[in-house]
């Protein structure tokens, strides 16, 4: 028998492993939700590959989640979301969430002084993405972006309270601190991994807006609008899909995920 419309899972698709920390905020706020994860660990990074290509990937990506009957999809990597969040929606037939918009809307709601910084990979940034979500929705806002590509191989090597990741956000941020921002835009799926050492660095005086987290919020909204909220309260089924397992990935995974992730299984999807 099928399961019902609504005990489809979410899917969930990354370039890698950043898009743990969305599935991470999507079971603290949904935790009954079945959810299929597919990272393309075999292709990361997408932050520097040109808008073409991170369109065609994203599509594959698309369809590796499509066969698993989903419900939702997610798209995690906030460069895809930059550059590919409407062809992922042409194709997928069901609700498309990116983490853009979300994360542009709670950084206006947090800002104050609505000067809001931004920081993700080279791709995020050069394609002005948060710059105009922003903008559309508080036009006179001051906004600042910051590629800090450093960051992610920092979070995946687990240096998140290193003296060597202090000084490179020192580096990065510094610009950010001239323009006088109070609210900061994590870019990025890796970033709230070193969340403590960039609010530090900002003497914490700067607001952090995870993406990821506001992410799932739209979701948590977007099911219940949608009449697909998952009513069974049953252990839900985490299923994790990478195009390729590589070394130290379950370890690395259980940091972004923060908890065990159980069985990895390699799906291609657009090789198998």
């Amino acid at each position: 028998m099928s399961p019902s419309p609504s005990q489809r899972p979410i899917g969930v698709f990354d370039s890698g492993i950043g898009g743990l920390t969305v599935v991470r905020a999507l079971t603290q706020v949904l935790p009954h939700e079945n959810i299929v994860y597919f990272g393309d660990t075999a292709r990361v990074p997408y932050g520097p590959k040109s808008p073409q290509v991170v369109r065609e990937y994203a599509l594959q990506d698309t369809d590796v989640l499509l066969k698993h009957d989903v419900k939702l999809i997610v798209i995690a990597c906030n460069t895809v979301s930059a550059v590919a969040l409407d062809v992922v929606q042409k194709r997928a037939r069901v609700p498309v969430i990116g983490v853009i918009q979300p994360g542009a809307e709670a950084a206006v709601a947090a800002s104050k002084k609505k000067r809001i910084g931004i920081i993700g990979t080279a791709g995020t940034i050069n394609s002005g993405a948060y710059t105009n979500a922003i903008r559309l929705i508080e036009s006179g806002a001051h906004v600042s972006g910051r590629a800090c590509p450093l960051f992610v191989p920092l979070a995946e090597e687990g240096w998140t309270d290193h003296k060597v990741t202090e000084l490179i956000a020192k580096e990065y941020l510094f610009p950010l601190t001239l323009e006088k921002i109070d609210t900061l835009v994590l870019g990025c799926t890796h970033y709230p991994l070193l969340r403590d050492v960039i609010d530090r660095v900002l003497h914490h005086s700067v607001t952090l807006i995870d993406s990821g987290a506001a992410t799932a919020l739209v979701v948590q909204r977007t099911l219940a609008e949608l009449g697909l909220t998952n009513a069974s309260t049953l252990k839900p089924h985490l299923r994790f899909l990478v195009s390729d397992i590589p070394n130290k990935f379950t370890e690395v995974g259980e940091r972004f995920l923060g908890h065990k992730l159980g069985k990895v299984e390699r799906d291609g999807g657009w090789g198998a």
